[in-house]
């Protein structure tokens, strides 16, 4: 047993500045499972303690790459969000996480939250029964595009009845455990 925790304790070793985020990320995931929000008080409290990690351990330049991550998991998210598909608790929390991250893990974290919430977004479809509906919906659309583009773009009406959301914060906690997996 004394073998297994040493080889625990070396794979951490690498590791460790990403468990306290992992912690929060998982933090954020549980309120947005039961609540489906996520406070500003989490995310305000993982973005400053990110910079101030940065700082402490890095530096000024730790500290600027904070910011850099910051920024970078912000303007991921903020399209999204103001078309709709993604709540501003998502883009927070990105944000909160680039700042421990910076921009290289930041980018990391997104493709792998990407990966993580498009699987989920389907495992919905497929248990609400509305993959086919959906596959439909999109063909149409990119025909209008394609056929319609030299004599003028008509947009389908949206559909009547919405789409199930998904709690987004899971997606990043799946992403950040991939992260800290992968050790960055």
């Amino acid at each position: 047993m004394p073998e297994f925790l040493s080889e625990v304790a070396n794979w951490l070793q690498f590791r460790e500045a990403l468990v306290l985020p992992l912690v929060l990320t998982l933090w954020i995931a549980w309120g947005d499972l039961r609540t489906r929000r996520i406070p500003n008080y989490l995310t305000l409290g993982t973005a400053v303690a990110g910079l101030a990690y940065n700082l402490i351990c890095h530096g000024w330049m730790g500290l600027m790459g904070g910011i850099l991550g910051m920024l970078l998991g912000f303007g991921f998210l903020i399209l999204p969000y103001l078309w709709g598909g993604m709540g501003a608790g998502d883009v927070k929390a990105l944000a909160a996480l680039g700042a421990w991250l910076g921009p290289a893990g930041t980018v990391f974290l997104f493709c792998y939250m990407g990966i993580a919430g498009g699987l989920m977004a389907l495992g919905v479809l497929l248990w609400k029964g509305l993959f086919w509906q959906k596959v439909r919906q999109g063909w149409i659309v990119l025909t209008n595009l394609i056929l319609c583009r030299p004599v003028g773009l008509v947009v389908p009406a949206p559909p009547q009845e919405q789409t199930p959301g998904i709690p987004y914060g899971v997606a990043i906690a799946v992403g950040m455990a991939v992260l800290l997996g992968a050790g960055l």
